[in-house]
């Protein structure tokens, strides 16, 4: 088998190519792909050549683990069948191409148990599920706080701010220093730092990816305050001591999600419980996947790109 897949060959080198997709096996999918989502996080970081050392990271790569699509052929030994709709975090099943993410491909082999069945009805929105179960992740959890403060209103920013209102925790005071991201809220206020002089938040959320962020953080939270980094940071993470000794500040890292992360998100989504509207604010047919690629990691007025795979096979 043969996929169209969005393939990085270096830093800032992007396009689509054919590649050789590795056979399925008795308990794998296969996946022809709708929707595939463009992380600004960790998949900037390999379209700049910013990204640290990884597990399996190198070039060419086939980037995207925010899919969603339709089952053509499942193996007999799972639980799918043909046309069954799925979400897939992406998958490493390409010759010659690294598969680190390996979602943003018109067709994919997946191993079933990656693999999680959504309601069509969602649409290009199903591509976000793996981003809110991040965001689930981060806030749920035995002894987890949920934020009072989130800096960022980006995508991620805004799935945290939802998931606290819905989870009943207080409406949480959001930072956005962009004018352009202050639209969206609903049932919390955004604002900026340099507005809110507020500096006994008991725990912070940082979406913003940004290490250079933390000192202010410290200085904003209440003694034995928490500040949690649910972003990716390429930078080395460091800060003055003293401040941090003063607030006895604690810190904690949000890793991925699980695939019970997962499961319970739909189940959030499938409620109605947490919404996925108005997160999607650009949408790119994937031959122009080059250009989309640059509008979602270079226009701030992009909160999410999703690439439409009809056409291809």
């Amino acid at each position: 088998m043969q996929a169209t897949a969005v393939t990085l060959r270096g830093p800032k080198k992007l396009g689509l190519s054919q590649l050789e997709v590795t056979p399925p096996q008795a308990d794998d999918v296969v996946v022809k792909v709708a929707h595939s989502g463009i992380s600004t996080g960790t998949e900037k970081l390999f379209w700049t050549g910013e990204m640290p050392p990884f597990p399996g990271m190198g070039y060419p790569l086939v980037p995207g683990y925010e899919a969603s699509g339709e089952v053509v052929e499942a193996g007999p030994e799972t639980h799918f069948k043909a046309g069954d709709h799925v979400f897939v975090p992406g998958a490493n099943c390409y010759e010659g191409a690294f598969g680190l993410f390996g979602g943003a491909s018109s067709l994919l082999v997946s191993a079933a148990d990656r693999i999680i069945k959504i309601d069509p009805s969602h649409g290009p929105e199903g591509a976000l599920l793996a981003l809110a179960a991040t965001a689930r992740h981060a806030i749920a959890g035995p002894g987890n706080t949920l934020p009072d403060l989130i800096v960022g209103h980006g995508v991620l920013g805004r799935l945290l701010a939802r998931l606290t209102v819905a989870a009943g925790g207080s409406a949480p005071t959001v930072w956005e220093i962009d004018p352009s991201r202050h639209s969206g809220a609903n049932g919390y206020a955004v604002t900026t730092p340099d507005d809110d002089d507020r500096n006994d938040y008991s725990c912070i959320y940082d979406a913003s990816g940004s290490a250079a962020v933390l000192p202010q953080l410290i200085g904003r939270i209440a003694k034995g305050g928490e500040i949690v980094l649910a972003g990716f940071y390429s930078d080395p993470i460091s800060f003055a001591f003293p401040p941090a000794f003063m607030k006895e500040a604690r810190f904690r890292v949000a890793a991925e999600w699980t695939p019970d992360d997962l499961s319970a998100t739909r189940a959030l989504v499938d409620e109605g419980a947490l919404s996925l509207n108005g997160l999607i604010t650009h949408t790119a047919n994937a031959a122009d996947a080059a250009q989309a690629y640059q509008t979602a990691f270079t226009d701030t007025t992009c909160l999410k790109m999703v690439l439409d795979w009809k056409g291809y096979a």
